[in-house]
């Protein structure tokens, strides 16, 4: 549209063109603000489209500034045409001067406004090689353990020994994880994240040692595709029969319950699942998948020498494990109940001529109780447990007579349960209760006096409790109780008071 710049006032069309240009402004940013959040279309996509919003909101800023020029022409011309008048109107500005005065300060407000949006767009940000979304988080954690009793480590106990006590504290159970977005493929979305923490042994078992100084330890790590009702994964992580664990801030390291009930060894896997019915309030999720089980920790004097590392008996005998689970589980989330049932096989080779499988079935659920309480827990039978980190630290146990080598692999049932309360978003509680038991009858045969007391162990039992506050999203306070009850075959069960304190920063 043409203005005539013989005319001082601005024309109602004019004006409204005004007043709509910072709405088309801000349209244009949220559209671009909209189109940079949303995360199902495709990244480059998204790129192109927050460069063609961020061309046109600077269009319209040059426009805005094309037209502002013009605007203080006009106030330069409605002065000068007023500056003759008496001394008295002079001290007044015109109506017309006045509404042209606002209107300049308000496009400035707008403009200022429209350029700090852009140099938020336009930020540098962190990214990946890969120019795809990846997200860094953590938990900074100190925990502080007072033991009543011996322990098999101080800083993270899991059974009961003969002998003093002992308190310690460490900032090894710190957490650092990576997450990351990647490309579609075949319809499905990929992401992938990693976990570490700093609890490695010198040794490289990765259960702990007494070193203040931590070793950095992939604790899980995942590389997954989903579609809308599928997944098809790889990962390093607890197995798919045990979905769930006790609540636990000073047991992160090792998961609370471990050796006593939980199957929670960290183990490299292949999978999927699919779930079926899934436009039901409750759906079947039937998940199966390969996996590649490590021994125990070392009982048998199998230890690596020089650089040389043993095959584990499972990667001798050239096969992988196999798991399964079917579980009911309520379409509204992970806030819903569900319940599940699973098995596990894997074949383990010690020798030529001796070979053992290690199996069990187990069965799972997590339900809301009330709206402020919550029950879950675990349950397992079976055989060779101790890849999956029960078993009572072992898979097999084995002597020498009279020249002659014989070994069997003890049977194993146990498992746990968790109440949990909520009292508001800040304050939980949680108490919990787990036993691994091997049958002690199978093991007393084959007792070795100079082993490892983990070799004589049949039976492990923790009861525990913790509340947890949280201030504020970012930090963390708990206080811990445990007992734990540890029974040996050739000696009388050994009891730990375990107090335990922690403190924690998430990032």
């Amino acid at each position: 549209m043409k203005r005539n710049r013989s005319r001082a006032p601005l024309s109602w069309v004019s004006c409204l063109r005004l007043a709509t240009v910072p709405a088309v402004v801000l349209l244009s940013l949220a559209t671009c603000a909209r189109s940079q959040s949303t995360q199902s279309a495709d990244i480059q996509d998204q790129v192109r489209r927050i460069n063609d919003a961020v061309n046109r909101v600077q269009s319209q800023i040059d426009e805005s500034q094309r037209e502002l020029a013009e605007l203080k022409g006009q106030l330069a011309v409605l002065q000068g045409a007023t500056g003759g008048t008496t001394s008295t109107a002079s001290t007044e500005q015109p109506p017309a001067a006045a509404d042209l005065a606002a209107a300049v300060a308000g496009i400035r407000e707008t403009q200022a406004i429209e350029e700090t949006q852009l140099a938020t767009l336009e930020q540098t940000k962190v990214e990946s090689e890969s120019k795809y979304p990846v997200k860094l988080s953590g938990l900074i954690l100190m925990t502080s353990m007072v033991n009543t009793q011996g322990v098999d480590m101080a800083q993270a106990p899991t059974i009961a020994l003969n002998g003093p006590g002992s308190t310690a504290a460490t900032i090894r159970q710190t957490i650092v994880g990576i997450d990351a977005s990647g490309p579609h493929l075949l319809g499905a979305a990929s992401r992938a994240d990693l976990r570490f923490d700093f609890f490695a042994s010198p040794g490289g078992s990765g259960y702990g040692a007494s070193t203040a100084l931590g070793i950095l330890r992939m604790r899980t790590a995942h590389a997954q595709l989903d579609w809308q009702h599928s997944s098809a994964y790889f990962a390093l992580d607890r197995p798919l029969l045990s979905p769930d664990t006790p609540t636990s801030l000073t047991a992160v390291a090792i998961p609370p319950l471990a050796w006593s009930g939980t199957l929670w060894s960290w183990n490299p896997q292949v999978g999927g699942q699919h779930d079926f019915f899934s436009n039901r309030a409750m759906s079947l999720r039937a998940q199966g998948a390969l996996i590649f089980v490590a021994d125990p920790p070392s009982l048998y004097g199998t230890a690596a020498t020089g650089t040389y590392l043993p095959p584990s008996t499972t990667e001798q005998s050239r096969w992988p494990g196999v798991q399964a689970r079917l579980a009911l589980v309520n379409v509204g989330g992970e806030d819903g109940a569900r319940f599940g049932i699973g098995g596990y096989v894997a074949p383990h080779r010690l020798t030529q001529l001796t070979q053992f499988d290690s199996w069990a079935g187990t069965a799972d659920f997590n339900f809301p109780v009330t709206r402020y309480t919550r029950i879950s827990g675990s349950s397992y039978y079976g055989q060779a447990l101790g890849g999956l980190g029960e078993g009572a630290f072992k898979d097999y146990v084995a002597r020498l007579y009279k020249g002659e080598w014989y070994y069997r692999a003890p049977d194993d049932m146990g498992g746990w349960v968790q109440w949990k309360q909520h009292a508001g978003q800040r304050l939980e509680f949680n108490e919990a209760f787990g036993m691994d038991n091997v049958p002690a009858h199978q093991v007393r045969p084959y007792t070795i006096t100079s082993a490892d007391s983990y070799y004589n162990l049949a039976r492990n039992r923790t009861i525990t409790g913790n509340v947890i506050y949280s201030p504020s999203a970012y930090l963390l306070f708990t206080l811990e109780y445990r007992r734990i009850a540890s029974s040996f075959v050739n000696s009388p069960t050994e009891f730990s008071d375990v107090i335990g304190l922690g403190a924690g920063y998430k990032f």
